[in-house]
């Protein structure tokens, strides 16, 4: 595997990066200058995060917020992106990577034949109630053994490098201004302009630190940045760091097998957290290829109701109240704008303020990762008809009205007058889960989470004794029970099928779909049940390689876009997942110790893994962290 890590079990700290040569230098052609994937960490303030690379180079970094334009963007464009590289200067024989333990901080430790140079990477967290936090991003220098020469290049290219800047020095640093964009950089070395960019190189004994802090703000904020380069100071913002994070994760009921991936998992999902609304993104991150070369290349940086569902499934399930709390929030502050016409009353994804206007756009100035182009900002899938969003969605409202604080009144009317807009559009073709572009079909995961939406609101009537017409409910939701049974399934292939027949006379076309493997996960049908088993045989006899699992196959159900992919991560977890429900309990833990395997060398996943264990897409995905801790959390209750 290319850059699939070594098997570890349940613990990880971190391990050794790939060998210097195996790097490309940020000259020549397309595709090179482009670590790896993988070969990054993350790190974050609950309001916007970079990736930092094993390298010491930041080659992504958006600010103020997740879908900001990017200040730090050589991820999707070596030459014209911008980076921040501090490295060593000379040979480094061995490169290590790993998060302070139970933190979100990054440690990237350079090993040469002198001497360790630790870099640590963080973003302090706003204090409840402090008026005065300014967002910065700290990168503190420490010398652990003998000592290094290092040098840095702090190279912005602000806007997605369409805006140009200017660079000055100032009072332990430099200030590099664009017309919409001013940022700080305050370090206790010294730095110099060098065209657009500062750069500096300083030595370090044993035991000296060097640090970087960078802030920014708009250009006409008139108060002036704070000075944090003194060695006490950095070492409070380490520690109250630190605190944050461990308090943070102490709020966790998990005691299972698993703790390491799991609570790295909950520490992610909080990492893509916005924090002042609430809203949980689907990943930090946009344009990085689910094929390599091809177009299938998506700005995930927006909250899709989907996934956000699903990530406060996961975060009930750990003890995290308070999260599950801020992102319903969030929610009901959509719900009152909730409006009819073709797409529904709910957009598929919103903006992290709850905006449904998010028209794609092309960076046409950019190569793309590795040459991936389109790259694009903003997402059209905004626009889609996906009628499974009502299920996750009305089923994540009732997992909190029964473990959380309870919904409103205006909250449930609000979601009545959604219910009646659904109950009389449930029948109709869809984009699907999977946002297909090759036009709107009869999905049956779509037709299964319908009948989980009006599953679970009659369950919320019932047991809150709330008003709401039961019995037209209840025979709704037979009747997609019915169709279901009827025409998503092929007597003939003793399966479950992606699309609907559209003639109960008729056998639906033989075409599988890995989504199908939540049906007992909703309670659509017992896990157990025949029909059930055989379809996850099928599954695994067509979808999955060694416990990695594709989504569809796009030859045979064409998706509307050029190339291939790769295996989807979320995917294989329901794979664990279903394989425990279905009895096959140790397949189940094979499944998912190799699914560890597949975790970079921090724990962290892409959207999809390719058949060399490359990570491809967006990187780290909500979506596929919350799939972890809800497999590993199942698989625990059947081991018992």
């Amino acid at each position: 595997m290319n850059d699939a890590p070594e098997h570890r079990g349940e613990g990880i700290q971190g391990r050794a990066a790939p060998p210097r040569d195996s790097r490309r230098t940020p000259d020549g052609e397309a595709g090179e200058g482009y670590f790896p994937i993988a070969e990054h960490g993350l790190i974050g303030d609950l309001r916007t995060a970079a990736l930092v690379g094993t390298d010491g180079r930041i080659n992504w970094f958006c600010a103020p917020r997740f879908d900001s334009p990017s200040i730090f963007g050589s991820l999707l464009d070596a030459r014209n992106g911008g980076h921040w590289h501090l490295s060593a200067v000379g040979d480094v024989a061995k490169r290590q990577q790993y998060y302070f333990p139970d933190t979100n901080i990054l440690m990237t430790r350079m090993l040469t034949e002198n001497g360790i140079v630790e870099i640590q990477d963080f973003m302090p967290i706003r204090a409840e109630g402090d008026r005065h936090h300014r967002q910065r991003l700290v990168r503190r220098v420490v010398s652990v053994r003998g000592g290094a020469r290092l040098r840095t290049v702090i190279a912005p290219r602000m806007n997605y490098g369409r805006d140009p800047h200017k660079v000055e020095s100032q009072p332990h640093g430099v200030r590099f201004t664009s017309d919409a964009l001013e940022l700080s950089l305050q370090a206790s070395v010294t730095l110099r302009a060098d065209g657009q960019d500062a750069v500096g190189e300083f030595d370090l004994t044993e035991g000296q630190s060097v640090l970087f802090v960078l802030e920014s703000t708009a250009p006409s904020c008139a108060e002036p940045a704070v000075d944090l380069v003194d060695a006490k100071a950095a070492e409070e913002l380490f520690r109250s760091t630190v605190r944050f994070w461990r308090e943070w994760l102490s709020q966790s009921t998990y005691t299972g097998r698993w703790r390491e991936m799991v609570h790295r998992s909950a520490l992610t999902l909080k990492l893509l957290t916005h924090e002042p609304t609430g809203a949980i993104v689907a990943a930090p991150t946009m344009g990085l290829p689910e094929q390599l070369g091809g177009e299938r290349n998506w700005d995930y940086r927006y909250v899709w109701i989907r996934d956000a569902a699903f990530s406060l499934h996961a975060l009930l399930r750990l003890g995290f109240t308070r999260e599950a709390q801020a992102f319903m929030g969030w929610l009901t502050d959509c719900l009152p704008g909730a409006h009819d016409g073709d797409r529904g009353p709910l957009r598929v994804l919103y903006s992290i303020d709850g905006h449904d206007e998010l028209p794609e756009q092309i960076l046409d100035h950019w190569e793309g990762y590795r040459g991936s182009a389109p790259v694009r900002v903003g997402n059209g899938a905004a626009d889609q008809l996906q009628l499974d969003i009502y299920g996750e969605l009305f089923d994540s409202i009732y997992l909190f009205d029964k473990h959380g604080a309870g919904i409103s009144h205006e909250s449930w009317m609000d979601l009545c007058a959604i219910l009646d807009w659904l109950l009389e559009h449930w029948d109709s073709p869809d984009a699907g889960i999977w946002e297909t572009r090759a036009g709107q079909q009869r999905h049956t995961y779509s037709r299964v989470m319908c009948w989980v939406a009006v599953d679970r609101m009659i369950r919320i009537a019932r047991q809150r004794g709330l008003p709401g017409d039961l019995g037209r409910w209840m025979a709704e939701r037979d009747r997609i029970y019915h169709q279901i049974m009827d025409q998503g399934w092929s007597a003939q292939d003793q399966t479950f099928v992606q699309r609907l027949s559209g003639d109960p006379e008729q056998p639906p076309e033989s075409i599988l779909d890995a989504s199908l493997l939540v049906l007992p996960m909703v309670k659509f049908l017992s896990p157990e049940d025949p029909r059930f088993r055989s379809t996850v045989k099928a599954i695994g006899e067509n979808l999955v390689t060694d416990s990695l699992v594709f989504r569809y196959d796009p030859k045979v159900s064409p998706d509307g876009l050029d190339g291939t992919e790769g295996t989807f991560s979320i995917c294989s977890f329901w794979w664990v997942e279903a394989l425990a429900r279905a009895g096959q309990v140790d397949e189940a833990r094979v499944a998912l110790e190799k699914m560890f395997t597949y975790a970079n060398h921090v724990g962290l996943y892409a959207e999809q893994i390719g058949m060399t264990g490359e990570h491809l897409g967006n990187f780290p995905q909500a979506f596929t962290h919350l799939a972890l801790i809800s497999a590993a959390t199942s698989l625990d209750g059947f081991m018992g």
